[in-house]
């Protein structure tokens, strides 16, 4: 049967859109937000899983992050395409990858627990998105700082990519699913569910100073290590006052497990 002119139209004048969702594996209930709102906005889905060994400082846990490659593939088989890159396929040796500058905003937050984390994660993301040539990336919210990091670099270096931001995704507790939560003993899982509840606290009074002092007390009594917190421009990333856009970012340790979460003060005024 030969295609009517429209089906020609149809078949071969409307290009295909490709949504690239970037992962270290271990993959939850977070990611598979993701991949569905990816497959929302897209024609096709990859997913790339790739633990990059240069974003990981000494003292982190490269070695010990979760590598769940078979139940990964399970978990998305009919989702969305598996893209597993090699070290050596990423870094290519003898070919370093254009190095990417995070600049002042990637000194900040988790950049000054971990230093030249962000720039590995720029350059890596970029790297993906050359050997993927996505038309979309999807990130999740999760990590506001990335997303934010993420977002300029793809404006200045690949702007014909639309990089979106997934809400995140809480368990029944309220803690942001992270393949990092398998660490947590139970006791220490209770201790964690504290971290949203002092968040939802700062929203609840509009990311006031007093609340944000009143919530770093509360968790560290609890037990909780606060490396940061506080509420800050979604955009720049400083510290912000009252009437502004504000997301409210930390990072808390439990136990030996580093965790970070955020939640929206206050959004951009509507126009």
């Amino acid at each position: 049967m030969i295609p009517s002119s429209s089906g020609w139209a149809t078949t071969f004048l409307t290009p295909m859109t490709k949504a690239l969702v970037p992962t270290m594996g271990a993959l939850h209930g977070g990611h598979l937000a993701l991949i569905d709102r990816a497959r929302e906005l897209a024609d096709e889905v990859v997913v790339s899983i790739f633990v990059n060994p240069t974003q990981f400082g000494a003292g982190d846990d490269f070695d010990r992050y979760p590598r769940t490659l078979d139940a990964d593939r399970e978990l998305i088989a009919d989702r969305a395409e598996i893209f597993v890159p090699s070290i050596d396929e990423v870094y290519t040796p003898g070919q370093p990858p254009d190095a990417i500058d995070a600049g002042a905003r990637g000194d900040m937050w988790e950049g000054a627990s971990r230093s030249g984390h962000f720039d590995a994660v720029l350059t890596v993301v970029n790297r993906l998105f050359d050997m993927t040539q996505p038309g979309i990336a999807v990130f999740g919210e999760k990590d506001w700082q990335q997303l934010a990091l993420v977002r300029s670099m793809a404006a200045e270096r690949h702007p014909n990519i639309r990089v979106v931001g997934v809400p995140t995704v809480r368990d029944n507790d309220g803690l942001a699913m992270s393949s990092r939560n398998r660490y947590l003993s139970a006791a220490e899982r209770e201790t964690a569910a504290l971290i949203p509840v002092a968040l939802n606290d700062i929203v609840a009074e509009a990311g006031s100073a007093e609340s944000v002092a009143r919530a770093r007390q509360k968790l560290e009594q609890s037990g909780i290590d606060v490396d940061y917190l506080a509420v800050i421009d979604p955009v720049s990333l400083n510290e912000v006052g009252p009437n502004a856009p504000a997301r409210v970012v930390i990072a808390a340790r439990v136990g030996a497990t580093r965790l970070i979460d955020n939640m929206r003060v206050r959004d951009l005024p509507k126009r």
